[in-house]
């Protein structure tokens, strides 16, 4: 069955859960959850895969254990979208985007060497106002409060160079064209509009080298 849209009941599925976030709401409305919510998601990756990727879904619980909030269940459904696309659909609307949200340290030294050149960090300075002027907004998992050592207080790009990671993402307000085939449009618009950000990170980033814990 091609991807039309999430239906209505999607949003009001979110909506209860997040004034009900507790096992009998969810196992009383995981039929709903199913069939408005993680199969359409599931779909809609599918139908992207051809172009960007693999998709992934998470995990629709949350990991309590060192969290003062201990609501058991996410309030949203999210996914990759190949190595670098996200989205997210909630009651607050849909997210897209993509980019290295989190860095592993490997990657963030060559994200502020990149950056301190002129060339390559003109060049990101560019694609940053570029993405702002279609509606988006640069994010990272984390950020220092001063520039790194070794880079000078004043420099050009120190809010860039705060960052420990990037990604850039657009939210899209709750509205109808959700509920039809127009979200796949605006979901592969948008990544296709990160595409030069994928570019840059992938060109002066790379990924991780280090070797996986054991």
């Amino acid at each position: 069955m091609p991807f039309r849209g999430w239906p209505a009941e999607a949003l009001e599925f979110f909506d209860g859960l997040e004034a009900d976030n507790s096992k009998t709401f969810w196992e009383a409305n995981k039929a709903t959850y199913q069939r408005c919510v993680r199969g359409p998601t599931e779909q809609l990756l599918e139908e992207l895969a051809p172009e960007f990727g693999p998709g992934k879904l998470f995990r629709p619980y949350r990991d309590v254990r060192f969290s003062k909030d201990k609501s058991p269940y996410k309030t949203n459904i999210a996914a990759m979208v190949g190595e670098t696309g996200y989205l997210s659909l909630s009651a607050g609307g849909l997210e897209v985007g993509s980019g290295m949200y989190h860095m592993a340290p490997d990657q963030l030294d060559r994200y502020r060497r990149a950056l301190d050149d002129e060339g390559t960090g003109g060049e990101l300075d560019a694609l940053a106002a570029a993405l702002g002027r279609r509606g988006m907004e640069l994010i990272a998992h984390d950020a220092l409060k001063t520039v790194p050592r070794g880079y000078a207080k004043d420099h050009p790009r120190a809010d860039l160079l705060r960052r420990k990671g990037l990604a850039a993402i657009r939210h899209f307000e709750p509205a109808a064209w959700l509920g039809t085939a127009k979200a796949r449009t605006r979901v592969a618009d948008t990544l296709r509009a990160t595409a030069p950000l994928r570019a840059w990170l992938a060109a002066n980033v790379g990924p991780t080298t280090a070797l996986p814990s054991t």
